[in-house]
């Protein structure tokens, strides 16, 4: 799995008019299909007067092709939700939804309006999306002593991992989030400090 950028804010809302018609354009930080569906879900109901409420997502990494997402919205079949996937395809952001929701001004824009003001709006928003990279981070876990718990986490954090759940009985069993890449050197780092005791098993 290779590291890709998404958002860094929670939501970037650009609003336009076009020929009477009012567009707001909200690009908004999603994991998952069924986060993307539900924030398409609030706008829909922020907006209950409005003609069109078209969407597009990629709810994950920008090459899952499981994860994409589109709707018209009744617009005309082509005319929103393709456009808007391409541009957030083209931006090669993962986790992120964008939804336009159209009052209509009375004035038709034909199909070639419409693929510029939906694709436009998504467009002119993404501009305004700060991004940061997402580095995708494989399962593991291991069984240590209580005494030792403290210097496996500061281990593991400094190869960019973290703790995600800690069970305690009669040892310790510790559920571990770690980029794939730095395996190898945390591994390495938790053998030394428990002379080769310690070492992470893949979930």
């Amino acid at each position: 799995m290779h590291s890709y950028p998404i958002p860094v804010q929670a939501e970037t809302i650009v609003e336009e008019t076009i020929k009477k018609s009012r567009f707001i354009t909200y690009i908004v930080h999603t994991v998952g299909v069924d986060a993307a569906k539900s924030v398409v879900q609030v706008i829909r109901e922020q907006h209950p007067t409005a003609r069109h409420h078209c969407w597009a997502f990629v709810a994950g990494a920008p090459n899952d092709s499981q994860q994409l997402g589109f709707s018209d919205d009744g617009e005309p079949s082509g005319t929103a939700g393709k456009p808007m996937l391409a541009q957030l395809m083209g931006s090669g952001l993962g986790e992120v939804t964008a939804v336009v929701v159209r009052y209509y001004g009375g004035v038709m824009l034909g199909t070639g309006g419409l693929v510029k003001a939906y694709g436009g709006g998504v467009q002119l928003a993404l501009k305004q999306v700060e991004r940061q990279i997402k580095i995708p981070k494989n399962a593991y876990w291991l069984q240590c002593q209580y005494g030792q718990l403290a210097e496996i986490e500061r281990i593991v954090q400094r190869y960019q991992g973290e703790l995600l759940d800690t069970h305690f009985t009669e040892h310790v069993t510790v559920n571990i989030a770690l980029p794939e890449a730095l395996l190898a050197e945390c591994n390495e780092a938790l053998s030394q400090f428990s002379r080769g005791e310690l070492h992470l098993q893949q979930q």
